[in-house]
């Protein structure tokens, strides 16, 4: 080891840059949740559980997305009967 280094051309900040469509934060994740993803990495044979943790997300945010049509057909069937029974009572 050197008794001195050299930081005059130092650059503070992270040493790898977040790549473009990425952005770098600070999460509290249960442990039990954590262990989960980094044990379905490790049963895979390696890989990243950011990733893992990414796709799961992305697959939670589709399968709540509801479409338009699919909007309307629920409304109306939650509607139609209680127009019906309205409609009746006159």
């Amino acid at each position: 080891m050197k008794k001195e280094y050299d930081f005059s051309k130092g650059k503070r900040g992270p040493v790898i840059k977040t790549p473009p469509g990425k952005t770098r934060i600070t999460i509290r994740i249960d442990d039990d949740i954590l262990d989960w993803f980094r044990e379905r990495v490790h049963d895979a044979g390696g890989g990243n559980y950011q990733t893992l943790l990414n796709n799961a997300l992305r697959e939670y945010i589709s399968s709540k997305e509801e479409s338009l049509e699919d909007t309307l057909r629920r409304v109306i069937r939650e509607e139609l009967p209680r127009a019906k029974k309205k409609a009746a009572n006159r």
